[in-house]
């Protein structure tokens, strides 16, 4: 499917803000379609998305203080999607090996099998050997990820796998990239949404889940097969490394501000949708002025981190000022 000419080349920051407000209003209001869509915007509304999902999936995996084997797991995914590209290279015609060339079914497999052996794996050495948890998640993550790299080089050096699977390809992006990542943040906000209370519960009190008949494990296992879609959904994107940026980044400005569980999936969803436009944005006035071609997520991934301390600079002035005017009075 062919994107539309694009309306934001030679763009500053300021004009592809205004062109964009003016098109997504068009497109609400069906004048134009998605295949009318700009690569441009497809690049903003795939990282909105991959910011959605990994909001709505990242929220409980830092509330559960998962974060350590989410970056586990974003790391040892790669060692599926290898693994799936080694085992399909024989089926692909010569010259079209690329990260668009395999099945997305594929690679969902591939990956929620990664993922549920990565988990495995750390908390059989957790459990049954007795290692810190932070050392299994290390040792495990390491071992799979270089696995994963050394796969990457020996099998696919001919091909856009290493670059796209690990850094990702924005520029890249078309509109059925668009669909996929719409798919599987809604199925991340079905589940979170059927699910909610007993995730809120195992989340907080584990004790009391138990009580209530709610196994936290099995709870736990369910949020490693959501980050495992979400990361393949992400990939195309920004990448199995940069996700993790998605995954907690947006969370942990947000818990600067709120600590009630829906109040902090809605602010981090705003902050992650926020640093999408403003990455995409910013890498088009780059581009336009400066003749910068940087990459998209990694300024998206730089993005979130300079929202994260500028919101922990106001949070910390916030905080010293009410402290002070508690004191005066």
């Amino acid at each position: 499917m062919m994107l539309a000419a694009n309306p934001y080349f030679s763009k500053n920051f300021g004009e592809f803000l205004l062109i964009f407000m003016q098109r997504m209003g068009e497109l609400l209001l069906g004048k134009i379609g998605f295949s009318d869509l700009a690569s441009d915007e497809v690049q903003v509304l795939v990282l909105a998305l991959v910011a959605i999902s990994s909001s709505l999936v990242g929220t409980f995996l830092v509330l559960k203080k998962m974060t350590m084997l989410a970056n586990s797991l974003s790391h040892t995914i790669l060692l599926g999607i290898v693994i799936a590209y080694v085992i399909l290279i024989p089926f692909i015609p010569e010259g079209e090996v690329h990260s668009h060339s395999i099945s997305i079914q594929v690679l969902l497999i591939a990956s929620l099998a990664t993922g549920l052996i990565t988990t495995l794996l750390t908390q059989m050495l957790t459990h049954l050997l007795k290692l810190q948890e932070d050392a299994s998640t290390g040792l495990v993550f390491t071992t799979l990820f270089a696995l994963g790299i050394v796969l990457v080089t020996v099998f696919t050096r001919n091909t856009h796998l290493g670059t796209e699977a690990i850094m990702g390809n924005v520029d890249a992006l078309h509109v059925h990239d668009l669909k996929l990542i719409l798919w599987i943040a809604l199925f991340d906000f079905a589940v979170i949404a059927l699910l909610f209370k007993e995730f809120k519960i195992t989340t907080f009190d584990g004790s009391f889940a138990s009580a209530q008949g709610f196994s936290s494990a099995l709870f736990s296992y369910l949020l490693m097969v959501l980050t495992s879609a979400t990361v393949i959904g992400a990939f195309r994107a920004v990448g199995v490394l940069l996700v993790l940026a998605f995954l907690v980044g947006p969370v942990l400005t947000a818990r600067l501000f709120t600590h009630r569980l829906k109040k902090l999936i809605i602010l981090a969803v705003a902050i992650g949708v926020f640093a999408s436009i403003i990455s995409v944005a910013l890498a088009r006035h780059l581009l336009s002025v400066h003749h910068l071609p940087l990459s998209t997520s990694g300024l998206a991934a730089t993005v979130l981190g300079a929202i994260y301390f500028a919101s922990l600079g106001v949070h910390c002035v916030w905080k010293r000022r009410t402290l002070t005017l508690s004191n005066n009075k």
